[in-house]
């Protein structure tokens, strides 16, 4: 250290030091922190000036950060934006999905342009940049696009808390920019009769259970992978009484088991990949609840559950976990686009042929090509148009309503039994509409008289026509 700054040291100034370095000039300045350990004061420098005035005033302007609480020193904003992005999604305390998509996103798309940039060093501009050429990407959806981004967001805010830079480049401001309006998905109001030529189509590629399982995401709204998770003791008639949860099972027995029974199923879990181990976890949100059913598809589930002995409601084509065949691709595709006749190998099939030859089975229009979640938005759309409540409609998808509605209401019994009874009034009136020639087409023998209990459904809806 030379004679002049210790001199200058010691008399306490608070005034920056520039100094000769070669034919180039540094200024130091003194950053308001003292060592922890050593309990003396810390220091900051910057080199390469040309002149002892520009050194001089640019150390000003740092002490002027100081004394105003705005400063960072360029070693904590010299920190990577890999390493902080590590450490950061370390400290975050989400649900397993959300650390997945969060460390998926970060993986793929924020470490990849910003890893080898310091945090400090990240400009608005150059972030503006990066976001209009992300959205642009043919693989980035818009919606997936703003999660990306609201991801590094969080990040930046953070990064200001931890003193790592005096403002996030990410602008809260209103949006700059040309408008573009949302693009919302297109979809058509759900008719139970493609929905029944769903079930009827999974009847055919996968079997009974396939034709129940389209049944009951129509009429309970379930996510995927809560119907890939549903345990027999959890579903009618097993449930309430084989709940392991005695102060529960004591309530639901109460509740459902009455002298007007109502039949339900019990939300308890959902099924996830968890470390490469399909794991079973709390559903989202924790929206443990109970859906009651209608008649005609508690009946449907009785009988699914007597044709097989698997843990598991909805067992796969090969009788295990439905969580792994990748039901999207595999299952739902089948379904909804259609498929033409299958050729068996054994009959000159050769490498096109298969070794579980199928007859062909229609499209569902509405259905082809579009995703598997649409028969849960189907679901809420029943029951908005039959006027349920809104309490029972949220509580019944696995939504919590915000503010004091949310607070105060309730789901009652009788909110739940009008559910009920729409569904089943619903179901009747779609049964009349049948004409002959619906009958299940399988490639094997079913395990249960399907066209004798549908004949039983037309019988018992004529009935009720006054």
């Amino acid at each position: 250290m030379p004679a002049d700054f210790r001199i200058y040291l010691q008399e306490g100034a608070v005034m920056p030091w520039p100094e000769k370095r070669g034919n180039k000039w540094r200024v130091r300045w003194d950053t308001g922190r003292v060592h922890p350990d050593t309990g003396k004061k810390i220091y900051d420098s910057k080199s390469g000036f040309d002149d002892e005035t520009t050194a001089y005033e640019y150390g000003l302007d740092r002490e002027s950060d100081v004394r105003n609480d705005r400063y960072i020193s360029r070693r904590d904003g010299a920190v990577l934006m890999k390493e902080y992005a590590e450490d950061w999604l370390n400290g975050i305390d989400v649900g397993h999905l959300r650390e997945r998509a969060c460390r998926s996103m970060a993986r793929l798309y924020i470490v990849p342009r910003w890893g080898e940039t310091a945090v400090g060093d990240i400009k608005p501009s150059a972030y503006r940049g990066w976001k209009k050429e992300l959205l642009a990407r043919p693989n980035v959806g818009a919606d997936y696009g703003r999660e990306i981004l609201g991801l590094f967001a969080m990040m930046m805010d953070d990064a200001v808390e931890d003193e790592l830079r005096k403002a996030s480049p990410v602008s809260h401001k209103r949006r700059r920019g040309k408008y573009t309006k949302k693009v919302k998905e297109k979809k058509r109001h759900m008719d139970i009769a493609d929905v029944h030529q769903l079930a009827l189509n999974a009847l055919t590629y996968w079997g009974f259970p396939g034709y129940v399982f389209v049944l009951t995401m129509a009429c309970t709204g379930m996510r995927p992978g809560e119907l890939y998770a549903l345990r027999r003791e959890y579903a009618y008639p097993n449930w309430p009484a084989a709940d392991p949860d005695d102060e529960r099972r004591e309530e639901s027995v109460e509740r459902y088991t009455g002298v007007k029974p109502m039949p339900a199923v019990r939300v308890q879990y959902q099924h996830q990949w968890k470390d490469s181990v399909l794991t079973l976890l709390p559903p989202k949100y924790d929206s443990h609840r109970t859906l009651v059913v209608p008649q005609f598809l508690a009946e449907l589930l009785e009988m699914l559950l007597g044709s097989h002995e698997s843990e598991w409601v909805f067992p796969s084509i090969n009788g295990g976990p439905l969580a792994k065949a990748n039901f999207s691709f595999h299952y739902w595709r089948a379904i909804a686009d259609g498929r033409d006749p299958s050729t068996p190998r054994s009959e000159g099939g050769g490498r096109g042929g298969t070794w579980r030859p199928l007859p062909g089975w229609p499209a569902v229009k509405p259905y082809a090509g579009k995703r598997l979640y649409l028969l849960r938005h189907g679901a809420k759309e029943w029951l908005d148009e039959d006027g349920h409540s809104r309490v029972a409609v949220e509580s019944r998808m696995g939504h919590e309503l915000a503010g004091v509605e949310g607070t105060y209401s309730n789901v009652t019994p009788a909110m739940e039994r009008a559910i009920m009874e729409s569904l089943q009034a619903r179901w009747q009136g779609f049964v009349l509409t049948l004409e002959p020639g619906w009958e299940p087409v399988s490639p094997k023998p079913l395990p249960v008289d399907l066209p004798g209990w549908m004949k039983r459904q037309v019988s018992v809806a004529q009935e009720l026509i006054p």
